[in-house]
């Protein structure tokens, strides 16, 4: 596995006919990975000839710096796993050279990213869009896969991709759970032992047969701190606080389930 931590090393690389065999497949992740993740870098090393991961700690989508400090960044266990998978790339780049200009230009999306999470998270998905755009102008792929945990983010960065005729396809890829439920989260491992036990209610109360304000009452009373439990798209989003860990999942319903 190679590691690129530049843009211009890696152009350079793509101009060298390294890539030249075949269809790329991009996974832009922020690290800490785990089974969810390595579900999509199987996928795209299955259906193109070469596959590209990134792992990049976005400043530009935290609204709240404790947050940004907390997240997890165990590199080198990272490195580890997707050599396992024989990954072909890794791409690493610095957040000074990400965001040479300051962030002074960005994409600002609309509608979809004011609701849900873009209600409890201010400027967070003009950040993702933001550092997607970059990546996916960069990296060139001609498929990049994402997460249905983050659905939100995946309707908006397909969205964005549509509108400015990018040339790579957004791939949607099924969400991955824990044994017990709780949806696969790099801030799962932030939960302290008794918020782990408790977790995985948040799953089982978005499954259940109840009217969404129901179910705030219910994540409530079980110590969960809601944000929204809403529908949108075919599916049930919620939100909750768990201690000092965000967490988000969404299951599909079919009309009203109540």
């Amino acid at each position: 596995m190679k590691i690129i931590k530049t843009a211009e090393k890696w152009k350079k690389l793509k101009a060298g006919g390294l890539l030249k065999r075949g269809s790329i497949g991009f996974v832009p992740t922020m690290g800490a990975l785990h089974e969810g993740h390595l579900s999509l870098v199987r996928r795209s090393i299955k259906e193109n000839a070469a596959t590209v991961v990134s792992i990049f700690v976005n400043p530009a989508q935290f609204n709240d710096k404790g947050d940004l400090k907390r997240y997890p960044r165990p590199l080198k266990d990272d490195i580890k796993m997707l050599r396992a998978e024989k990954t072909d790339l890794l791409f690493l780049p610095d957040p000074g050279r990400m965001y040479a200009d300051g962030y002074a230009y960005r994409v600002a999306g609309q509608d979809i990213s004011k609701e849900l999470c873009g209600v409890y998270r201010p400027g967070h998905f003009d950040g993702v869009l933001t550092v997607v755009m970059k990546l996916l102008n960069i990296i060139g792929a001609d498929r990049a896969y994402f997460g249905e945990k983050d659905y939100q983010q995946y309707i908006l960065i397909k969205g964005m991709a549509e509108a400015f005729f990018m040339d790579t396809e957004i791939i949607p890829c099924p969400i991955l759970r824990e044994a017990d439920g709780l949806a696969m989260s790099s801030r799962n491992r932030l939960l302290k032992p008794e918020e782990r036990k408790r977790a995985p209610l948040f799953h089982a109360l978005l499954e259940r047969r109840l009217p969404p304000g129901r179910i705030k009452k219910e994540l409530s009373a079980a110590g969960f701190r809601p944000e929204y439990v809403e529908e949108r798209w075919g599916r049930r989003f919620g939100a909750v606080k768990l201690g000092k860990v965000r967490l988000i999942d969404n299951v599909r319903v079919v009309g009203s389930r109540w």
